[in-house]
């Protein structure tokens, strides 16, 4: 299982925000690519990138901090979301060095936009799917759709998607624990690999996901616990490779 460490870019800094609002944004690096950096160095085999404001705005709005990230690191995977809404901005990022770009508000606005990216990009094409009450929610986190998670998981079944990130937005920078149900009922209904991610507190989330890992969950993103210092990233690492 692999451990996506987060980096959220807001202003061009790395933040954690508290469930998803703009107004409670922590800051915990003015230099992104130098934490990105020390992410690397740990051994960390993905880094998670998260573009807030292109989120809200959508369109890319921190790609300087992202080139700066990507320049960094070399050539360690990397994914990105945030505002990434059309197949141009999809062919921006790839060309620019990003792995796997992640569509969530599109998945739900436009569908045929991911399958149609996925042909294009085969592998390098995930769907975000950021949920609050089993709902999804969009134009980074500030509208909520009525459309289900599970529901628009499943619309993507024969899409060629390389993974689905599920965030549970109540969890998210809440330091109350993963939704492992939620999570798990989600990656048994489908094929396509899950990876988990909002509220992951303690190494015993790690370990509790881990035991799940045949359902198919293939990843869990973390940032505040590992920011805080709550959940060394030695040992996290341990925890997934084990």
């Amino acid at each position: 299982m692999i451990l996506f460490p987060a980096i959220d870019l807001k202003d061009g800094k790395c933040v954690r925000l508290l469930r998803g609002d703009m107004q409670k944004a922590t800051i915990f690096d003015v230099a992104p690519a130098d934490q990105a950096k020390r992410f690397v160095d740990a051994g960390c085999e993905w880094l998670h990138l998260v573009d807030l404001n292109g989120a809200v705005e959508g369109r890319p709005v921190n790609r300087a901090a992202v080139v700066s990230i990507l320049e960094a690191v070399g050539d360690l995977p990397v994914q990105l979301g945030g505002g990434i809404r059309s197949i141009e901005t999809v062919a921006l990022w790839l060309e620019a060095g990003v792995r796997r770009v992640i569509l969530g508000t599109v998945a739900v606005q436009d569908p045929g936009l991911v399958k149609d990216a996925c042909r294009q990009w085969p592998g390098r094409i995930a769907v975000g799917i950021d949920a609050r009450e089993g709902l999804v929610a969009v134009d980074g986190w500030t509208k909520q759709s009525t459309v289900k998670a599970l529901d628009l998981a499943l619309k993507f079944e024969d899409a060629g998607v390389s993974a689905i990130i599920y965030t549970d937005i109540n969890r998210d920078g809440a330091m109350g624990g993963v939704n492992v149900d939620q999570t798990v009922t989600l990656a048994l209904h489908l094929t396509t690999p899950v990876i988990a991610s909002g509220g992951v507190a303690t190494l015993d989330d790690l370990r509790e996901l881990k035991q799940h890992e045949k359902a198919g969950i293939v990843g869990v993103v973390a940032g505040r616990a590992l920011y805080d210092g709550r959940i060394g990233l030695t040992e996290a690492l341990k925890v997934m490779k084990a």
